[in-house]
């Protein structure tokens, strides 16, 4: 078949005067060239025919996830193939002639078409990874560290397979060379490797997300994650400042991560208010009426009245308060803080909600607040906190209560200024 192309070629020339011979190089260069002509018609037709009308068509689509793949110019890549297949078949033929050349040629185009197809592949990859963004696929999986994995895997597979094209050889031949080159690689590739493989594990085990909020103290990491890859992890912290922690310091060191807070929609405040001992005391008559009038202790003090009574009816001195039992200010400012948090409405109402007394230490009795707020979100969280809290300093005085607070210096001074008076 070739040689009868080659007749064919050289009739031709003889037509316009030029003196070939199948075999020599005139003929073979005009054939070259019409291989080359095929090729670029092929990608003409691609590009400008089939790859455009595509295009129209995910233009006008509704979807968005094409329009990543059209601006990532995957088409375009693939339609790079077409040439490439096209001289890959035809050019050796071509240089039957010439078998040294044609051998060169045709593992060089070989190369070339699997240049052209890992290219490609890196395209579509890349297009996925920002349709998971858009999507936040990645902040439930770190696709970032799938995508480059699978192209370290696609290089090495590349470069593998050009080598073994070059050299005329079995890729098999060569995977099993690398044994003996394991030490050395282990030896200068410590880190990349150690990243790696820690990058694997998250990635696996979902330690790490973009999008959560991680705190690493040793690192000074404090922030949401903006980049998982398979060596580091990129943590934007709160004062704006970017910190580049390395995966397997993630496996290897302790750290904290808020996902759990933000997924579960609750938010804990963990936070106690110091009573001065000295203002703790029994209620009063008149004090009890008072405090009666409040509407979130309307139900608490006739059912707690209730259970003194029936309580300290079995005790036959009740002469001395200390035989008995009563009220207490510090006892019905919880139970008021219990009733008022179980109002709050932003308050986690199905999570711990609970007012307790802990130890009493120097500082005094220690009133502790155990709740969930609903908005789990920083600037929100911290008012509702503050709120809360504004409120149970302002109605301390109501109960007869007084926050501790160390004495300042204008306190020393005011003592000394009386005693010297």
């Amino acid at each position: 078949m070739d040689q009868e192309i080659r007749l064919e070629i050289s009739a031709w020339l003889a037509g316009f005067g030029i003196d070939s011979q199948p075999s020599d190089g005139i003929s073979t260069s005009v054939m070259l060239l019409a291989c080359v002509l095929l090729a670029a018609i092929a990608y003409f037709i691609m590009r400008r025919g089939v790859i455009r009308a595509v295009n129209m068509v995910i233009q006008r689509s509704k979807v968005t996830w094409d329009d990543v793949f059209m601006r990532y110019r995957v088409l375009e890549k693939l339609a790079m193939l077409v040439p490439a297949i096209v001289l890959n078949l035809l050019v050796p033929i071509t240089l039957t002639e010439h078998p040294v050349l044609s051998s060169l040629v045709d593992r060089l185009l070989s190369i070339w078409l699997v240049v052209l197809m890992i290219r490609a592949i890196y395209a579509g990859l890349d297009a996925v990874n920002e349709i998971s963004d858009i999507n936040l696929v990645s902040r439930r999986l770190p696709v970032k560290s799938f995508v480059q994995l699978t192209k370290l895997f696609l290089f090495f597979v590349g470069l593998i397979v050009s080598i073994s094209v070059l050299a005329a050889q079995s890729p098999v031949y060569f995977l099993s060379g690398l044994g003996v080159a394991t030490g050395f690689v282990m030896l200068v590739f410590r880190d990349t490797i150690l990243g790696f493989v820690a990058g694997i594990q998250l990635a696996a085990n979902r330690m790490v997300s973009k999008g959560d909020w991680i705190q690493m103290d040793k690192y000074g990491a404090d922030g949401a994650v903006e980049e998982v890859s398979l060596t580091t992890v990129k943590v934007r912290n709160w004062d704006k400042t970017i910190t580049m922690i390395p995966a397997y310091a993630l496996v290897s060191d302790a750290f904290r991560n808020w996902r759990g807070m933000s997924e579960s929609g609750g938010r804990r405040i963990k936070r106690a208010v110091n009573i001065d001992i000295n203002s703790i005391k029994f209620l009063t008559e008149e004090e009890r009426n008072r405090l009666s009038k409040i509407n979130c202790l309307k139900e608490y003090f006739p059912a707690k009245i209730n259970e003194i009574r029936e309580s300290n009816a079995k005790i036959s001195d009740l002469d001395m308060m200390v035989n008995g039992r009563h009220l207490t200010n510090v006892g019905t400012f919880r139970a008021y803080l219990q009733e008022y948090l179980q109002r709050h409405d932003k308050v986690h109402k199905d999570m711990t909600l609970m007012v307790r007394q802990l130890a009493p230490t120097t500082e005094g009795l220690p009133i502790e607040i155990y709740i969930f707020t609903n908005d789990t979100r920083w600037a929100f969280y911290e008012a509702i906190q503050a709120d809360i809290f504004d409120h149970i300093f302002a109605v301390l005085p109501e109960f007869g209560l007084q926050a501790f607070q160390a004495p300042t210096g204008n306190d020393i001074r005011s003592l000394k200024s009386v005693k010297i008076d």
